[in-house]
């Protein structure tokens, strides 16, 4: 992981980019293929980059700017190349307002706060999560940041409850974004796409881990029925669920890769992506002892060597395929999960607060459906990479509009010209 200045460039997009590996291996190769190269050779990827840069440009001085090309750009190969170009999407993606993005944080009263002890221990065991090589009084500097933004969310939002793996994906976001810009970033996703991980108990989070096992049964029955007997059950993808993969993977430019394709879909993608990892180890798998222990340590042991791009790619097909509102009922998914009434980040108002949406999920529960199920409708045969990547940025949008319409409705004629979504 090797970075020059974390959590300070927000400038020229020109500049030198995390370089990207892509797609091109089959789900059902083992292990040993490692991480993909780009499938036309460095000279290609490299006019695809500029061209990419270009487009991604073009949609930010784009007035309105347009979020929707933004999306694709973000799922699409490569996703958003460099953190200075993350510096600038990443916003848009969260709706987070320019104005909100220049407000300079308020100083954090630590001893005061009930979760600062926890936090303190949790950020001190961050070391792993910085550049290796960091001379120790930068890293330090960065470490009291971190707690200051985590601390500085919970006391502004004091529905939102700490848990252990939050300060790896709070970390992320300082390093590539620096302390102000991921303050605000970070409060808009601990309301909304982490939001079922910061309640009091573990209920929403069980919930939505328990769509994993329906996913993996619907590719290959056999590695589900194999899981199924072992008893193995689904905690091994904990960590990997509540941290967004940060704690696990080596690598920040992958940790970077994957948060350009979760904020740009729907908050469930990262269960997809959890499950496409499974199906992708399934020999591995298949070769286990057909014990819980034995299996719940390969899986949990994530390998550092995926191809990454094939797996988004994989991801967003397989959210296509088997929507959330098809696999609710075998995740026995729960009324009050923030997920299940998730607002598009594009089409709520910044003032409306999200448990008010939850107060009216029951009143607008057989009208969500009905939404969800007409937009989610689609062919199980593989749609072209064009067609894929504008679908999947639809889905992110269209599943939960269907499931929030009634609740944002005055909001999103508001928000809608701006963004231009009914042309």
């Amino acid at each position: 992981m090797s970075r020059g200045s974390p959590g300070r460039g927000c400038g020229d997009m020109s500049s030198s980019e995390n370089t990207p590996r892509s797609g091109g291996v089959k789900l059902r190769t083992t292990r040993s293929a490692g991480p993909s190269t780009p499938v036309n050779g460095r000279q290609d990827w490299d006019s695809r980059r500029k061209r990419k840069t270009a487009d991604i440009t073009q949609a930010l001085r784009a007035s309105p700017v347009d979020v929707a090309a933004l999306r694709r750009m973000a799922i699409s190969e490569g996703g958003l190349l460099t953190d200075e170009i993350r510096c600038q999407v990443w916003p848009r993606l969260l709706n987070v307002p320019l104005q909100v993005l220049d407000q300079e944080p308020e100083t954090v009263e630590r001893e005061n706060n009930k979760d600062y002890n926890q936090v303190l221990l949790d950020v001190q065991r961050s070391l792993r999560r910085f550049p290796p090589g960091m001379p120790d009084e930068q890293r330090e500097g960065l470490q009291e940041e971190l707690t200051d933004i985590i601390l500085r969310v919970l006391k502004r939002n004091p529905q939102l409850h700490y848990y252990q793996g939050y300060h790896d994906i709070v970390v992320t976001f300082l390093l590539v974004l620096g302390e102000r810009r991921a303050t605000a970033l970070v409060e808009k996703l601990s309301t909304h796409h982490l939001r079922d991980f910061m309640d009091p108990t573990m209920d929403n989070t069980k919930h939505i881990l328990n769509y994993l096992m329906p996913i993996i049964e619907r590719v290959n029955p056999e590695v589900h029925d194999f899981m199924e007997q072992a008893e193995v059950g689904t905690v091994f993808a904990l960590s990997w669920l509540i941290t967004w993969f940060g704690h696990v993977l080596s690598d920040f430019r992958h940790v970077v890769r994957l948060y350009d394709f979760f904020l740009a879909c729907h908050p469930l993608m990262p269960i997809y992506f959890a499950a496409v990892i499974v199906l992708y180890r399934e020999e591995e798998v298949l070769d286990c002892e057909c014990d819980m222990a034995m299996v719940h340590h390969l899986l949990s042991q994530i390998p550092q060597d995926l191809p990454y791009e094939t797996l988004i790619s994989r991801a967003g097909d397989l959210f296509v395929q088997f929507p959330p509102s098809e696999l609710a009922k075998e995740a026995a998914s729960d009324d009050g999960m923030a997920t299940s009434t998730f607002k598009d980040f594009d089409l709520a108002s910044t003032q409306q607060r999200p448990d008010s949406v939850l107060r009216r999920r029951r009143r607008q529960k057989q009208a969500a459906l009905e939404s969800a199920a007409a937009s989610s409708v689609a062919t199980v045969t593989r749609p072209s990479a064009a067609r894929r990547f504008v679908r999947l940025a639809v889905m992110g949008l269209t599943v939960a509009l269907g499931a929030a319409a009634l609740a944002v409705v005055n909001s999103a004629l508001e928000w809608a010209p701006k963004l231009d979504l009914f042309p």
